[in-house]
């Protein structure tokens, strides 16, 4: 008995002894479970702040304005810059910045290190206009580039009814000289802009610029216009296909006619052609073959058409007057000048819009203006009276995908509202007759 019982304390000495080895030996072999990598979310790096394309954390960034009196030299050296660096920044990279065009008021700034006591700029960064900007690193390798502030485009909508001129009812409204300009270039040929009607009405659709979404830095493309003039809506639309751009109406026909209204933006008709006119100079009747615009002195005169100058020249009674041929047909004449345009000879090829002359009242004349005159098969004419051929109406390839865009946006402009400038009365507009 005995015996048996000491049998079996051995054996369970045993067991037991076996199933602790068993447990140590699990627990330290057993691997720890894999986290659980698809619920797991990495923290995303903080974004690093930039300024011109320079990352700032480790710079201190002093904003100034260029006054009165400093130079490209004097701002370097008041932040530790040598005149070496000066010099090289001055002759190396003159083909990218030339330093004697700083301009006062304009705005720069400048970079130092942070831990940098001796204040020495590392970057010195110049705004030439609103959007472009001039980086010069100033670090061992002195390097100059242009940079470009990100311009965000949004379309905007503008409409009124003209009081008394087309400027002062555009501004009215908020919009830029360069908008009025831009207007008033495309409707040169189709609307004779010193004979507006007080009760005409426009409505736009253009391209506005800002930086940093609420800057404006100017105005784009004018999109899609209606100039009510006269009761009936002169329509313009924009359309661009690769190199191939211009302003169409809604058939599809250019606004650009092959002559210009008028050799100036924005003045009064002061005579007109006739054939007897009381001369305010001779004091005696004669013919007016020309129409004179009165002007300021210096207005740029500009070329009505395409052609060549005949003649830049002097007489007494036209003072400084060019002439310019513009086909075997056409030929016009801009007279009393106050002086020629930079160039401006016998001979040279000209372009309708550029700057021959500017106003003046050289030769027989009372005040400043020019006398414009036209010639049709070597007789002079009253240009307003002319039959004047057309530019070429939109390519045939063109055709179906102008069309499609022409007519969404005549519905929005349709659709415009127009908003009087005194009392605010909403008025529908009309495609007119």
């Amino acid at each position: 008995m005995r015996k048996r019982v000491k049998l079996i304390s051995i054996f369970s000495t045993i067991c037991f002894t076996l199933l602790i080895a068993q447990y140590l030996y699990r627990s330290n072999h057993t691997t720890a479970p894999a986290p659980d990598t698809e619920n797991t979310v990495e923290a995303e790096p903080a974004p690093v702040r930039k300024l011109f394309g320079i990352p700032i954390d480790s710079f201190e960034v002093e904003s100034k304005v260029v006054q009165s009196g400093e130079s490209f030299g004097n701002i370097l050296m008041g932040y530790g810059i040598g005149y070496p660096v000066i010099n090289k920044i001055a002759t190396d990279f003159q083909d990218i910045f030339d330093v004697r065009k700083l301009r006062i008021g304009k705005s720069y700034s400048v970079f130092c290190e942070n831990n940098d006591t001796a204040r020495i700029a590392r970057y010195l960064v110049y705004e030439s206009s609103p959007v472009s900007y001039y980086v010069f690193d100033l670090k061992d390798s002195v390097k100059v580039y242009e940079g470009q502030k990100e311009v965000t485009v949004r379309q905007k909508e503008v409409s009124g009814v003209i009081e008394s001129s087309l400027y002062e009812a555009l501004r009215t409204k908020g919009a830029s000289p360069a908008l009025i300009m831009s207007l008033s270039d495309i409707y040169a040929w189709s609307i004779d802009f010193f004979r507006i009607q007080k009760g005409d009405y426009f409505k736009l659709v253009y391209e506005e610029k800002f930086i940093d979404d609420t800057v404006s830095v100017g105005t784009g493309r004018i999109l899609a216009a209606d100039f009510n003039h006269g009761g009936r809506s002169f329509y313009s639309f924009y359309f661009e296909k690769e190199d191939y751009k211009d302003y169409f109406d809604e058939e599809g026909n250019t606004l650009r006619k092959a002559f210009l209204k008028a050799p100036l933006q924005f003045s009064r008709i002061s005579s007109r052609y006739s054939p007897k006119r009381f001369h305010p100079v001779l004091k005696r009747w004669k013919s007016h073959l020309g129409t004179d615009y009165a002007a300021p002195h210096g207005t740029p005169i500009m070329a009505t058409s395409d052609g060549q100058v005949i003649a830049a020249s002097y007489t007494r009674g036209n003072g400084n007057y060019v002439k310019i041929r513009h086909n075997s047909t056409y030929t016009t004449q801009y007279l009393h000048m106050s002086k020629f345009a930079k160039g401006m000879r016998k001979g040279k090829v000209v372009k309708q819009g550029d700057v021959i002359g500017y106003v003046g009242s050289t030769g027989l004349a009372t005040g400043p203006h020019v006398c414009y005159r036209f010639w049709k098969n070597g007789v002079q004419v009253d240009p307003y009276k002319q039959d004047l051929p057309e530019a070429e109406p939109i390519k045939e390839e063109y055709q179906e995908e102008y069309t499609a865009a022409m007519e969404r946006w005549k519905k929005l402009l349709d659709a415009m509202p127009i908003i009087e400038a005194e009392n605010d009365d909403v008025l529908m507009a009309s495609a007119g007759a």
